[in-house]
């Protein structure tokens, strides 16, 4: 499973009938926005626009810092997810609870503002893709082409999409390990060719 904080503000949604709205809502994730470097800065990801057109987004929850024991909601019950053109639109009618109450107030006062989402990718080599970055502060991109499942969507106190509070998953460590072997060999190459260049030099003199 990997967890992705999202640049995104979580706020109340506004009463229509002047009443107090304990509905908090924002976006889970959004499509086509650039990370922050990840694992050190050795890549940067993106999420393709039709990363959830197969996703099982069934049973989902939300929850206050990705923590299962700290529930808020739960899809088909008072948990509703819309997908559009900016991405994962998420709507929560809080329910009357003593940490609900809590979140909504902080939420309100603009101590919690950040949301994030825990998923997993499908099993195949079809899901994401990657590619050398034309970025300074990273040497790849990774473009996220398929989500399998979505877990859930949490309120979160950390900041968005920092190295510090992103789970990348194994899979992603796999491929950047794979990237770093491929890299070491081709300096490897390099210099071996270099030197044989050298000697050759050497040997004409």
């Amino acid at each position: 499973m990997e967890l992705r904080a999202t640049p995104t503000e979580v706020k109340i949604r506004s009463a229509e009938d002047g009443k107090e709205s304990r509905t908090i809502e924002g976006y889970a994730l959004k499509f086509n926005k650039r990370s922050q470097p990840l694992m050190g800065g050795y890549f940067v990801e993106t999420l393709d626009s039709h990363c959830l057109d197969d996703a099982d987004m069934s049973n989902v929850v939300a929850t206050f810092n990705h923590d299962e024991s700290k529930l808020l909601g739960r899809s088909g019950v008072n948990l509703t997810l819309t997908k559009d053109d900016v991405g994962l639109r998420f709507k929560i009618d809080l329910p009357n609870t003593t940490l609900a109450n809590d979140v909504l107030e902080e939420v309100r006062m603009g101590i919690l503002s950040q949301c994030s989402f825990a998923f997993t990718l499908p099993n195949d080599d079809d899901a994401d893709v990657w590619s050398r970055s034309n970025e300074d502060d990273a040497e790849y991109k990774r473009t996220i082409l398929a989500i399998d499942k979505l877990y859930d969507v949490s309120v979160v106190t950390t900041p968005a999409y920092e190295d510090t509070n992103v789970s990348v998953g194994s899979r992603s460590k796999q491929a950047v390990d794979k990237l770093k072997d491929e890299s070491l060999k081709k300096v490897r190459e390099l210099k071996r060719q270099e030197a044989l260049r050298k000697l050759n030099i050497e040997d004409l003199k």
